[in-house]
């Protein structure tokens, strides 16, 4: 076997969404369609072209500290397959972004990558139609991000004759493939052969094709790979097939085989030849022979959950400890398919161009022990100066920070970020309830005091971290019982990979007042409660996240996910692309009811499930009435929902036709604001 130098590192944000990542942050700082910037060396350079690569291509070994791709050189942006293949095959480093469709002439081509590059879409405007890229021996320090990558498919399912892949290396180290969906190809969707190694692939989609992922093909044992957080969907074989891989570290992935298709597995996960694998907390629907392996092959399973699958299951012999090599964080397997669902494939916020260059933002630290700037959050915010005009980020340790906070109206442009590599990481908590007694002696909380993290200033971010109200519903039955982790009366305010988490009344995204905007974008997140528990005036959307529901203090299954006191001609709440589910009793969770706060029948409360799976916890007849209020009378509709809880157009259940929907989609809601990482 041939022996390489490694070096234990930690790894940056792993296990968790990208959007929890630096890697998330704003692309700003030139013009679409720019020449060159200065190099990131003497200016700064957003997160996302700065991002390193976790698992093993984050691993110090062949000269090579780490994936980093092109974060040493210029910044360019292309629209042409010319200027991508001059870029891409330029022996200096660079940060390409693909902001175009490109279409590859002839169809099959594949442009050789050259060492020290970073290849990145543009929002969701990165595609490569008709081709892909290769790395040939040698190439290292590649980075292939947020791009679509699609339709080299030539009509032969199992294509013997034209090797068109999406990404190919043979005899590549350092390659770091992240955030794409790749489809449709006319062979495999990523080949990783001939002794390539020191490879994470990571927050894919790949579907749609025959043969999804190949490692190996070579007699020699030296390739170590990384493969998690992809969703395999609609592949027949190779998801992965890994031959002779010295380590291979396979954890969080969700395969789908989805019945009734015409695209039938043959097998999921194949450890061959010399490989020893780990397989960790992934999610395996509908597969046959799920996991397989060689007399010679050494697989060691833990975590993973088998839904409707059949064949061949295999494990034995001994592995390795992937820690060895570098720090992650497993997700829960029960949250992978909502996970992958919602977070894999491109992102709209990397790579996103705007026309100016914003100010570098000032960074205050909060730890605990002592070791930041500040011991508390609500200190660092304390110290945000009043009328602030650029963003100041508040990067919080890892840690329980028990405190009340605030963000007064005139403490703009802010953002409280966990610092830890999961938003499990930092948890701001408290326990206040509308009925909970003030210390002063002035009476009570009320709904909106009680919240753990208060937000009134605009343009307000949160960004991996966990705020929770754990007020005990049990040990105060004689007083008022809502309880609100975050309360938001602001316009722009981006919740991007948190945990909001309490009983009743959990988020409420309110206005600064009736006639004011306030926007509120939620995305990559887990909401948890069980009444009421996502309210208000505010015009939010939740999209692409976990709606959770909980079971009431007294262990009873009931409660309204939905509670909107939307003012009139307002966008009320959204949610879409998301998933509703929950250890909840079936048929007992209405989708919301109409609240007029305060007995306002000039109110005209909103809510539009849309896009969304929903669990059988979900109510046959979804939406209820409130405090004499009918729902029916106000706006409350579905579009295209999913799941055991799904149901047909009925009296009890409208739905949206095409022409309504496309009248009510996120950018509608949001209008003039784009949401982006900064």
């Amino acid at each position: 076997m041939a022996q390489h130098r490694r070096r234990r590192t930690t790894a940056l944000a792993l296990g968790v969404p990208l959007a929890l990542t630096a890697a998330g942050g704003l692309a700003h700082g030139f013009l679409p369609g720019a020449q060159p910037r200065a190099s990131a060396a003497t200016t700064a350079a957003p997160a996302w072209a700065t991002a390193a690569a976790d698992g093993f291509a984050s691993v110090d070994a062949l000269g090579q500290n780490g994936t980093y791709g092109g974060r040493d050189g210029q910044i360019v942006t292309v629209r042409t397959l010319a200027d991508l293949e001059r870029y891409a095959t330029a022996s200096e480093p660079y940060v390409i972004v693909v902001a175009a469709t490109i279409t590859m002439n002839p169809v099959g081509k594949e442009i050789k990558v050259a060492s020290d590059k970073t290849i990145v879409g543009s929002g969701t405007s990165g595609q490569i139609v008709g081709g892909g890229f290769f790395l040939g021996p040698g190439v290292h320090n590649v980075i292939i991000r947020n791009l679509t990558i699609r339709d080299a498919y030539q009509g032969v399912w199992n294509d013997k004759d034209h090797d068109f892949d999406a990404v190919q290396m043979d005899g590549a180290h350092h390659v770091w493939i992240d955030h794409n969906d790749l489809r449709h190809m006319a062979d495999g969707l990523i080949d990783v052969r001939k002794d390539s190694t020191y490879v994470t692939v990571s927050w894919n989609k790949l579907s749609q094709d025959n043969k999804a992922f190949g490692i190996g093909w070579t007699e020699n044992v030296v390739t170590d790979i990384t493969v998690h957080h992809n969703w395999i969907r609609e592949t027949e074989q190779r998801n992965p097939s890994t031959d002779n891989a010295a380590h291979a570290h396979l954890y969080n992935n969700f395969l789908e085989d989805v019945a009734g298709t015409d695209i039938n597995s043959s097998y999921g996960n194949y450890a061959r030849g010399a490989t020893r694998m780990v397989l960790e907390n992934s999610w395996f629907q509908g597969f046959r022979n799920p996991v397989i392996k060689d007399s010679t092959a050494s697989i060691v399973q833990k975590g993973n959950t088998f839904v409707g699958t059949s064949g061949r299951n295999e494990s034995g012999g001994t592995a390795f400890d992937p820690t060895t090599y570098y720090a992650y964080t497993l997700d829960r397997t029960t949250d992978v398919p909502a996970l992958l669902k919602s977070g894999a494939g491109p992102r709209s916020s990397i790579g996103t161009t705007t026309a100016t260059t914003k100010a570098a933002a000032t960074t205050l630290t909060v730890a605990k022990d002592g070791s930041g700037q500040y011991s508390t959050v609500q200190a660092a915010v304390n110290a945000v100066p009043a009328g602030n005009t650029s963003r100041v980020v508040i990067s919080v340790k890892p840690g329980t920070y028990r405190e009340l906070v605030k963000v007064p109206s005139n403490k703009p442009h802010v953002t409280i970020q966990g610092s830890g590599s999961s938003r499990n990481d930092t948890v701001i908590v408290y326990n206040n309830a509308s009925g909970t007694p003030k210390p002063d002696g002035s009476g009570t909380y009320g709904t909106g005091g009680s919240a753990t993290v208060a937000v009134e200033a605009d343009d307000f971010q949160a960004r991996n971290l966990t705020i929770s109200n754990d007020f005990d519903e049990k040990a105060h039955q004689n007083i008022a019982q809502q309880a609100v982790a975050l309360r938001t009366a602001a316009d722009k305010v981006f919740l991007d990979s948190i945990i909001v988490s309490g009983d009743q009344d959990t988020l409420l995204v309110d206005t600064a007042s009736k006639d004011r905007l306030g926007r509120v974008y939620t995305r990559n997140s887990y909401v948890i409660g069980n009444v009421d528990f996502i309210f208000g005036r505010a015009t939010a959307v939740i999209d692409k996240s976990v709606i959770t529901l909980k079971k009431r203090w007294d262990g009873s299954s009931a409660g309204y996910i939905t509670a909107p006191s939307t003012a009139a001609n307002r966008k009320g709440i959204l949610i879409a692309n998301s998933t509703v589910n929950g250890d909840v009793s079936s048929a007992s969770f209405y989708l919301g009811r109409p609240w007029h706060a305060g007995g306002d029948a000039s109110l005209d409360p909103q809510a539009t499930v849309r896009n969304t799976s929903l669990s059988a916890a979900v109510k046959s007849a979804p939406w209820t009435d409130m405090s004499g209020f009918s729902w029916k009378d106000d706006r409350f509709a579905e579009y295209k929902n999913s799941g055991a809880g799904a149901g047909a157009a009925s009296a009890d259940r409208p739905q949206l036709s095409d022409a309504q929907a496309t009248g009510q989609e996120v950018a509608d809601w949001l209008g003039d604001w784009t949401p982006s990482t900064s």
